[in-house]
């Protein structure tokens, strides 16, 4: 009997008869019941027997008989001659050559029995002998397959989630990145690059989150940024007189300020201000800025323009120029005052709009107009009209803002005649109010007179007319304060976003604001150590001073202002040597932080010249060392602000970034001083022999020479932005910062043509 079937019971002889496969012929004890007899394989195999397996061919080692096989040739078991020699792998499933050959091999069944019940099947093919033919077999996959066919048999088979995985954990994390930027749609790179700014660390610089593989499940302790070091702000006793002379000489000269600054509020005076509001029933251009502005944080540019000109007061340059928010958007105001000479556009109101404009440009701020113009005033039309800065400049450069993606929006709030006429018309959007707005380049007095014919405003350029008819205006509105409110709605579709509100709470100054009023010189030679003057500018009075014990008569280094990193740039003396070449230096380094950078500037007088050769050769070194501070500022790519706080005078101040040097903002003292020379060390007698000279002549001469370098006059010929006092200078300060950072939140897609109505 044959041993080893599950099936049979213990004390059965002769034959098996309590295997339920005999029955059927199947069974592995023998053919047709009968013990001992055994089918063929074949037969086997075809009638689902399974006693055991195919007859294989052939070791799996051995590659179409080419006598790699550790069996030898047809699977005999004999090794040939140097088969051991040439590095032939042994069978995995025999200790050596010589013993028993390889199941899979031809002939096997003679040497290994083959069990014939289903129950010892697995005896033979357990895990434990298959486990190194199968990695046989894989190695010798992996060897004959192309790689690019495992690498797509890897990803068929691999999850989705797994590969993606691998992959992050693989690719260097600047290939990460570049991927993202290519797969990603612009719009929502550009909305990315909107909400991760990283406030700080770089002027139009964006954070990226780092990959998975870099971030920690361990609870990470916030870090805070550490402090600088705190600025000494005390007064020193020996210094008292000259802050209490300051003081005074302050005091002086913001009360003249402040009177200047009613003057020019009234406009064209109380009875033109009643004529435009009584009998015209129109809104005062001031109000009109408080109805269409979202609160009064408004910064008003150059306010004292066109005071004491030489064909007489234009008080404002005849039109109010500024910076304020609608629906939450830093926006240019260009707004007429109808009051002052009916409108008309004089010289130096053509020089305030193209201010106003370039700060727009520079700055990326949408521009809104409120046009009440009744053209050039044409007695000094040749101050107006033919050079490349006149009034032409003004279309010009609504074209090309335009063009940049820069958007421009106009309201028609009173007379649009001859050249303001083309305001509104280039604007991207125009709303005109019914009976009160017109537009029209020759108006009803010019058409009485060129055809005889009596035409009415409305009729010859009214709201309706262009609302209706020539299309020159977008949107029509029954009254100004429905005009205003039709303008916000047009901002709030303009998709500019407005610049994110982040929870800074900045630290006041450790000394008072107000004591920067004894800190503003009256003279060059009453100028205290600036560092007085910036422990009252900066949070908590904390300075990151830069290279503090070379060139000390500049003072260099890094401060927040509100909560914004500035690095500042301050006179402290005489702008020698070495101070160059440090400021060079640090401007260069702010460049390429891209910091903004604020200058406070209060340069002293030229000095005489070279007595000797060796001051000639300390004067050469000192120009080539002025050179290059002079391109560093002229070449750094970032915001720059600039404060008079005392003289401005000669070479000196193109360094330190006067007007000619391109300043986004430039404000001054009341105390300031602007001019080639210092009237004070201007020379009153006449040199021994000089019979020409007389001393009458040459005080007359300093006396024009210091009238003409003040503050006031300066301001009034549009120089500089505008006189703001000492203690306001840290609220000015912060808010042209933030209105340069709306800048790195606005979307640039520059046009090749601008928008054009018609």
């Amino acid at each position: 009997m044959e041993s080893g079937c599950p099936l049979m019971s213990p004390e059965g002889t002769g034959g098996v008869p309590s295997c339920p496969l005999r029955e059927q012929g199947v069974s592995p004890h023998g053919a047709r019941g009968r013990p001992g007899t055994r089918m063929s394989p074949q037969a086997e195999w075809s009638r689902g027997v399974p006693s055991r397996p195919p007859r294989h061919r052939g070791c799996p080692l051995r590659q179409n008989g080419a006598g790699v096989s550790p069996h030898g040739p047809r699977g005999t078991g004999a090794v040939p001659s140097g088969r051991m020699e040439r590095g032939v792998p042994s069978c995995p499933l025999i200790p050596s050559a010589k013993g028993p050959r390889c199941p899979s091999a031809e002939g096997a069944r003679s040497v290994i029995p083959v069990p014939r019940c289903p129950s010892a099947l697995g005896a033979m093919w357990s895990p434990v002998l298959l486990q190194p033919l199968t990695r046989l077999l894989q190695r010798e996959y992996r060897e004959k397959t192309p790689f690019c066919l495992l690498q797509r048999e890897h990803r068929e088979k691999t999850p989705f989630c797994l590969l993606q995985r691998e992959h992050r954990e693989k690719t260097p994390f600047c290939l990460l990145q570049r991927e993202h930027r290519e797969k990603t749609p612009f719009c929502l790179l550009q909305r990315e690059h909107r909400e991760l700014p990283l406030p700080g660390q770089g002027w139009g610089r964006t954070q990226h989150l780092p990959p998975r593989r870099f971030l920690s499940n361990k609870p990470k302790s916030r870090r805070h940024p550490k402090k600088f070091p705190v600025l000494d702000g005390r007064v020193p006793t020996v210094y008292r007189h000259v802050f209490e002379g300051n003081l005074r000489n302050s005091e002086a000269v913001i009360k003249r300020y402040s009177e200047l600054l009613e003057r020019v509020k009234k406009g064209g005076g109380e009875n033109a201000i009643l004529r435009h509001t009584q009998r015209n029933k129109k809104v005062f251009v001031r109000e009109r800025l408080r109805l269409l502005l979202d609160d009064a944080d408004f910064l008003e540019l150059s306010p004292l323009a066109g005071l004491d000109l030489p064909y007489g007061d234009v008080p404002a340059a005849g039109c109010l120029t500024g910076i304020g928010r609608i629906c939450g958007v830093w926006c240019v105001f260009i707004a007429s005052d109808a009051t002052v000479k009916g409108g008309t556009i004089y010289p130096i109101g053509v020089k305030k709009q193209l201010r106003a404009q370039e700060i727009a440009m520079e700055n990326r701020l949408l521009s809104v107009h409120l046009v009440d113009s009744g053209g050039a005033f044409l007695p000094l039309q040749s101050e107006l009209f033919p050079d490349k800065l006149h009034g032409g400049r003004i279309f010009y450069n609504e074209a090309i803002m335009s063009a940049m993606g820069i958007p421009q929006v106009a309201v028609v709030c009173g007379s649009c005649v001859a050249g303001g006429a083309y305001v509104p018309t280039m604007a991207e959007e125009s709303v005109i109010i019914d009976k009160i707005g017109t537009l029209f380049l020759a108006g009803p007095p010019l058409v009485k007179a060129a055809t005889g014919e009596d035409v009415s405003p409305e009729d010859l350029g009214g709201a309706r007319l262009h609302s209706q008819v020539s299309g020159c205006s977008d949107h029509f509105a029954p009254s100004e304060e429905e005009a205003y409110e039709c303008i916000r709605n047009v901002v709030s579709t303009l998709n500019c976003e407005p610049v994110p509100e982040q929870k800074r709470e900045p630290d006041s100054p450790l000394y008072s604001p107000e004591e920067l009023l004894g800190l503003a010189p009256l003279g060059y030679s009453c100028t205290l150590p600036v560092k007085l003057v910036l422990s009252r500018l900066v949070d908590g009075s904390r300075f990151q001073e830069f290279k503090a014990t070379y060139g000390t008569t500049l003072v260099t280094g890094f401060g927040h202002v509100e909560g914004h990193l500035v690095g500042i740039v301050a006179n402290n003396g005489e702008l020698a040597h070495d101070a160059a070449l440090k400021g060079s230096h640090f401007v260069q380094l702010c460049g390429q932080r891209g910091i903004p950078i604020l200058f406070l500037q209060n340069t002293a007088p030229q000095p005489a010249g070279p007595a000797s050769i060796s001051q000639a050769e300390a004067h050469s070194n000192r120009l080539k060392a002025q050179a290059s501070m002079m391109a560093a500022v002229a070449c750094a790519a970032v915001p720059k602000i600039t404060i008079v706080i005392g003289g401005c005078f000669g070479s000196d101040s193109y360094i330190m970034c006067g007007r000619s040097f391109s300043p986004n903002f430039l404000f001054l003292w009341p105390n300031a001083r602007v001019g080639l020379v210092d009237s004070q060390h201007f020379p009153t007698v006449p040199p021994a022999g000089d019979r020409t000279g007389e001393e009458l002549e040459l005080k007359q001469l300093k006396g024009k020479l210091e009238e003409e370098s003040s503050a006031f006059y300066s301001s009034a010929r549009l120089w500089d932005d505008g006189i703001i006092l000492p203690q306001d200078t840290r609220k000015v300060i912060a808010q042209c910062l933030e209105i340069m950072e709306q800048k790195k939140y606005q979307a640039v897609s520059p046009r090749p043509h601008p928008i054009i109505r018609m």
